[in-house]
């Protein structure tokens, strides 16, 4: 559902010079959170840990009543509970999620929106069924196109009243490497209600909006979805009147645990001369990461890590460590990943009006002592 109010294509605005993060922005940041950067150390993330972002309000939620559907360009729709679902083949995968606004406020000018800096990420387990084998049991028809996916979470963005919409090609829908999963657990547990009790989608290697939580209905379509999440929300835009490309796949990134301990206020680490060993977690959604760089002059000069193949986790992120000969003094940390793709993280912003896919290198304040 989608009612206009006003303003319904206008994009994100932009900060003004000058201008401070707004009560409107605190409120955001208040509601949402990321992973605190200590918590990289985990392989899989606590849920309480991993990164939330809520477009509307949590919906609730009763799974003694929930009901999924499957309808549109189908043979035969399918009206489903939780144990019915549950009935079907299920998936566990290991899937790295981040949010696709992940890096904004690090941004100048900055689009005003949820100011997230680099921590909007998380590792979970997630289990569900396969995508694919709902829409077999409910056969696909000829000339399917887009398969869209709907939310119980209500509100208006930008003018335009909505449930939370978001649609994926059929062929990515309906593919086996990676599987979509209607997950109803996360970490061997059931969904929390901020990661979507009782069903979200999850799709690997996408960024988080692609994943819609308290999924209720799945609907096949035989043209392109136009809905705001799709058309207007999530696009790569310089201009404000341009059409922009689609926020789809994950751009590389690693990220530094950082060392030593910290200053309340400013973050800047403390550490001991001497050989200090650097980790943290890399990852891409176009395949695996098969470089990281680390740098303790901002960038200046870089130096390879070590890092961890993917193993049996292709769509989750992979550890990497190097050790550090700190001298007493002031430095900045900065890490950067190259994927299988030949992409790799850059050292100067890749600017957009929505904040989108800012994959920056991390720099980190150390003082040697």
């Amino acid at each position: 559902m989608e009612a206009p109010l006003s303003g319904v294509s206008a994009p994100a605005r932009l900060a003004a010079d000058g201008e401070g993060v707004g009560h409107d922005e605190l409120a955001l940041a208040a509601r949402n959170h990321g992973l605190p950067l200590e918590a990289l150390r985990y392989d899989v993330t606590p849920p309480g840990l991993h990164y939330v972002l809520v477009h509307y309000d949590i919906p609730p939620t009763d799974g003694d009543d929930w009901r999924l559907t499957v309808g549109g360009l189908v043979r035969d729709r399918l009206d489903l509970d939780l144990p019915a679902l549950r009935a079907f083949p299920t998936e566990t995968l290991r899937v790295t999620m981040e949010c696709a606004g992940n890096g904004r406020a690090r941004l100048a000018p900055r689009p005003v929106s949820q100011p997230w800096l680099v921590e909007a990420v998380g590792t979970a387990e997630w289990t569900g069924v396969p995508l694919r084998v709902l829409l077999e049991e409910a056969g696909v028809e000829a000339g399917a196109v887009d398969v869209v996916f709907t939310g119980a979470d209500h509100g208006v963005e930008r003018g335009v009243e909505q449930d939370y919409q978001r649609a994926l090609p059929l062929a990515v829908a309906t593919g086996e490497d990676p599987p979509v999963l209607v997950a109803h657990a996360m970490n061997g547990m059931p969904l929390p209600p901020q990661h979507g009790h009782p069903l979200r989608l999850v799709v690997p290697g996408w960024y988080g909006m692609a994943h819609v939580k308290w999924l209720r209905d799945i609907s096949v379509r035989d043209r392109p979805f136009d809905g705001f999440q799709q058309n207007v929300a999530y696009r790569y835009r310089q201009d404000a009147d341009e059409a922009g490309e689609p926020v789809d796949r994950i751009r590389p990134r690693a990220l530094l645990l950082p060392p030593g301990f910290p200053d309340f206020m400013s973050r800047t680490r403390v550490v001991d001369a001497g050989p200090v060993t650097l980790t943290g977690r890399a990852w891409s959604g176009a395949g695996p990461v098969v470089r990281v760089e680390v740098s303790a002059d901002d960038g200046r000069t870089w130096a390879d890590a070590e890092v961890a193949p993917p193993g049996d986790h292709r769509w989750a992120w992979q550890a990497w460590h190097a050790v550090w000969e700190a001298r007493p003094g002031d430095h900045v940390l900065t890490v950067r990943a190259h994927d299988a793709d030949g992409h790799a993280q850059p050292v100067d912003q890749p600017w957009n009006r929505g904040g989108f896919g800012n994959n920056l290198v991390q720099r980190v304040p150390v003082h040697c002592r």
